[in-house]
């Protein structure tokens, strides 16, 4: 976990967003069988999906806020 929290720290941009991101994430394949399949190769979903999200492997846009 620490590797992930150095990486995050590291990472460019809005990390608030990003952790925001990587919880809806978690709680939709919480309610999936992706679930059990991450967690029979020995990972954590939110340890899974903070990998995925801090290696631009999850997509995600934000509205734009008028000024």
């Amino acid at each position: 976990m620490s590797v992930l929290l150095d990486k995050l720290i590291d990472k460019e941009g809005n990390i608030y967003e990003m952790t925001c991101v990587a919880i809806k994430e978690a709680n939709v394949i919480q309610a999936t069988d992706l679930k059990d399949e991450i967690e029979k190769n020995g990972e954590k979903v939110v340890t899974h999906v903070l990998d995925q999200v801090l290696n631009d492997e999850i997509k995600y846009t934000t509205p734009d806020v008028e000024k």
